[in-house]
């Protein structure tokens, strides 16, 4: 999908033009030099508290004996019986950490008093899949034991994110599903990664800003190693493989109409929909890869922004999911 500059709303056209710049790859190798001197670079940022929001930093167990650094925000004032929510951030799986969601973070508890446990999981420059679904399950389970010590009502545990984020977001959903140790009550992945084989027409020779079918291919490259290129890639890594949504919680997404998980966000809500799931999705024209994030006071994005949020406010009214007593009784003994 060829994407020029009239194309895309006036409002996100010059951050469009000055993001290509600065982000723009022409090679794979530079594309993976460029995400691993952009880690060295957010070691800077990391720790950083937020203003209005009471935050706090600890490192978990992991499966495999390592630590997890997660953060975590609530409200400055005294608050129980709270929604959790893990986020998880984006950036192609390659790039990212915790404390890039600042206003997501500050939208959502100022929409609803709200416990967010935020995860640094391993990125694919480091170790490909399944290590930062491995991760963020991890920092669920972690979340689910410890909601009581936190305010967070044990049946109102949630699951968000970008991008991959998104993508990591889905793909917890059906994981967390399939194992039974713990129930989601909603979801929002928003314009997910989700799927390897770019199959649909959004994600063909796309060239909008931020976010393009080179980096597309060249992350997920990164991110399944071994698997990518096979036809046996599971759907907890490339949720769009699988065939089965029935039992997800219910969700709420959006994407722009010019960036490559157009096709494949759209699909992910109607896939849930055959399968008897709630699921809010709008489309937002001119608008490109992560717009949100990139031009937050455009008038697009402001409209996106109070479609999440208020569908997370319904969300927290409407949507719980009661804790496998199997899970329960075995962590009581």
């Amino acid at each position: 999908m060829k994407v020029t500059l009239r194309m895309i709303d006036r409002q996100l056209r010059v951050k469009g033009v000055i993001m290509t710049a600065l982000t723009k790859k022409s090679t794979e190798a530079k594309f993976i030099a460029s995400a691993k001197s952009a880690k060295k670079a957010l070691e800077s940022r990391k720790g950083k508290n937020i203003d209005g929001l009471r935050c706090d930093e600890q490192w978990i167990p992991a499966r495999d004996g390592r630590q997890i650094r997660i953060r975590i925000y609530r409200p400055l004032h005294e608050a129980a019986n709270m929604p959790g929510i893990l986020w998880l951030h984006g950036g192609g799986y390659a790039l990212g950490i915790p404390e890039l969601n600042t206003d997501m973070y500050k939208n959502l508890i100022a929409t609803r008093d709200c416990v967010i446990i935020a995860p640094e999981y391993r990125l694919s420059i480091d170790a490909p899949y399944p290590a930062a679904l491995h991760d963020a399950y991890d920092a669920l389970l972690w979340m689910k034991n410890n909601a009581a010590a936190f305010g967070i009502r044990a049946d109102q545990l949630m699951v968000g994110g970008e991008s991959a984020g998104g993508g990591l977001s889905a793909a917890l959903a059906l994981y967390a599903r399939d194992l039974e140790e713990v129930n989601l009550s909603f979801q929002m992945p928003l314009y997910p990664m989700i799927d390897d084989r770019m199959q649909g027409e959004s994600a063909k020779n796309n060239n909008a800003p931020i976010w393009n079918s080179n980096s597309n291919e060249w992350a997920w490259k990164l991110y399944l190693g071994e698997l990518y290129g096979r036809e046996d890639v599971p759907p907890y890594a490339a949720v769009s493989r699988a065939t089965d949504y029935a039992g997800l919680p219910p969700a709420v997404t959006f994407a722009g109409n010019l960036e490559p998980f157009r096709d494949e966000t759209i699909r992910y809500a109607e896939n849930l929909r055959a399968a008897g799931v709630a699921a809010e999705f709008e489309l937002y024209p001119g608008c490109y890869h992560a717009f949100d994030l990139m031009c937050p006071k455009a008038e697009v994005s402001k409209k996106a922004t109070a479609f999440l949020l208020k569908a997370f406010g319904e969300a927290v009214d409407r949507y719980f999911a009661e804790q496998p007593i199997a899970a329960i009784t075995e962590k009581s003994n």
